[in-house]
């Protein structure tokens, strides 16, 4: 009975981390959708300030308006939010920080077990053979 609770147990703990890490994964999509959105919107306003509203008008950075330069430059950082959340939290992911933790975590044990044994060579307990016959 203890085992099927443990199993049971271990099961909803795993969905929770699925479940989890699915939300997580769709506020990131969310939050680029909206870049998205908000990126368009703005290239419109800068558009039709530019050229509706002769904003800016005289200002031209290498014989360019400003607003193809400002939408340029908006687009870049929404590019790297793109390849932020389809590219590198698919290489990166959950999955990778479990095999990067599990990595970290026997290597900690290796070391741990090297100390260990270190220091039971350099620094015996006294008396060890006398202590495990009288247990025996």
């Amino acid at each position: 009975m203890a085992s099927a609770e443990r199993k049971s147990g271990k099961i909803d703990i795993e969905q929770r981390e699925l479940f989890e890490n699915a939300q997580r994964r769709i506020k990131q999509k969310k939050r680029l959708t909206t870049h998205f959105v908000i990126f368009i919107a703005g290239s419109i306003l800068f558009i039709i300030l530019n050229v509706v509203l002769d904003f800016g008008k005289e200002f031209k950075l290498f014989g360019t308006d400003w607003f193809v330069w400002a939408i340029l430059l908006w687009f870049f950082f929404f590019l790297i939010h793109a390849i932020n959340v389809f590219f590198v939290n698919k290489l990166m992911g959950k999955e990778w920080e479990n095999k990067q933790m599990e990595r970290l975590v026997e290597k900690q044990k290796k070391k741990i077990a090297e100390l260990q044994q270190r220091v039971e060579k350099e620094h015996p307990l006294p008396n060890s053979n006398n202590n495990t016959s009288l247990n025996a």
